[in-house]
């Protein structure tokens, strides 16, 4: 049974940066960017804007690319991090191996990184943003990289993978990776808002493309997908942020989690922005939310589902998608909540459980861990397997 509970324009530009891409490189309506290079980067979306009575650039994205000399694949790959972190976590680890941006480019991939507006590369700015928030050493090392010290949830102690043990100060793989953190802007409804335009620029800059969001970058994934369903041609959502509706706290023993606050996180489900739902919805308040009187497994959360009658999401029924989930990892308590709302809203996408393939120990970095090749290949294969090439004219 379950138990019942109740509960916003920028003009697109297309800036080039960086050394003057030749003319096969522009792109253009009918002939979308190709790299003629290994390597490049280029800026996409945002314009103009006056902030305290100057005039600054708003709601640009920066976007590097990896590319084979000879690309095979028939879609190009957008990988697009998560919260504190930056476009660094997809080209190599912190214990100096190459990163999956290198993997996916040498399995013949083109593949485009980039830094979420507002951060990194991008250019983060108060004035223009609003307020700032960092990471914290100690909420990385208890649930993100040394997990198995501290036991905060059940799969906590599985956790093996990261590079000279525990992720903790001291291990130097891990103070290279902290190193890495950055602040991002606090409002994750802003982040929304102004990353994921920038991420359908950058679309129509590239031609149809597959997604690989990680953590925070989920939400993007599946409001993309819901506003343009026809530039992504799959959706890898290694760990998206979650779970459905609300946020939670790990606190270990018994009851080892509690839910934050009464507001909802994600006031539709798996975003903040709203969704293309059918029946049409005029706001998060027509969507009832109801919570699972058990969990699925005893290391899992009770999940909170849309009552009946359930709204379906026929815009990400288009999308083939895939939910990749670590063994160790803190997301592994919730994954199947984000599965079961999708599944509900007649999404219905892949699970890739990394353990049932062989892939064991890993956490919520895993594309920084010691065994991130295995977890890229893993990937690899369901991409290659679920996505068909286009029909030759």
């Amino acid at each position: 049974m379950l138990r019942k509970t109740t509960a916003g324009v920028l003009a697109l530009l297309c800036l080039a940066a960086g050394p003057a891409p030749r003319a096969a490189e522009q792109g253009s309506a009918s002939a979308p960017f190709k790299p003629h290079q290994t390597s490049g980067y280029f800026f996409v979306g945002g314009g103009y804007a006056g902030a305290n009575g100057k005039t600054t650039a708003l709601g640009q994205m920066f976007v590097e690319y990896r590319a084979p000399e000879r690309i095979t694949q028939p879609y190009p790959v957008v990988m697009v991090h998560g919260t504190a972190q930056s476009g660094t976590n997809f080209l190599g680890t912190p214990d100096g191996r190459p990163g999956w941006a290198d993997r996916f480019a040498a399995k013949g991939f083109a593949v485009y990184v980039v830094d979420q507006v507002g951060r990194g590369r991008s250019g983060g700015d108060p004035d223009t943003y609003g307020p700032y928030a960092r990471l914290p050493v100690e909420d990385l090392e208890t649930v993100f990289t040394g997990q198995e010290r501290f036991s905060l949830y059940p799969q906590a102690k599985l956790h093996s993978q990261w590079p000279g043990g525990p992720g903790v100060r001291g291990n130097a793989a891990f103070d290279q990776f902290y190193l890495s953190q950055i602040p991002y802007i606090a409002s994750a409804l802003r982040t929304e808002e102004l990353v994921d335009p920038a991420l359908i620029a950058l679309l129509e800059k590239i031609g149809p493309a597959i997604l690989v969001t990680h953590s925070q970058a989920g939400v993007f994934g599946w409001a993309v997908s819901d506003q343009r369903p026809d530039l992504v041609k799959a959706h890898v959502a290694v760990e998206p942020n979650g779970p459905t509706f609300y946020d939670i706290r790990f606190k270990g023993g018994a009851d080892w989690y509690e839910r934050v606050g009464d507001a909802r996180a994600r006031p539709y489900g798996i975003t903040r922005v709203p969704l293309h739902f059918e029946p049409p919805v005029r706001g998060p308040t027509d969507l009832t939310v109801m919570q699972a009187e058990t969990a699925a497994a005893p290391d899992k959360i009770r999940c909170w589902l849309q009552a009946e009658p359930v709204r379906t999401l026929p815009n990400l029924a288009r999308v083939p998608a895939v939910i990749v989930t670590a063994e160790a990892s803190f997301r592994a308590t919730m994954d199947d909540c984000t599965a079961a709302f999708l599944t509900q809203a007649g999404a219905r996408p892949d699970r890739l459980d990394l353990a049932e393939h062989g892939i064991h120990g890993n956490g919520h970095m895993m594309m920084l861990e010691s065994n991130s090749d295995a977890v890229a290949d893993a990937i690899l294969d369901w991409i290659v397997g679920r996505i068909q090439a286009p029909a030759r004219p």
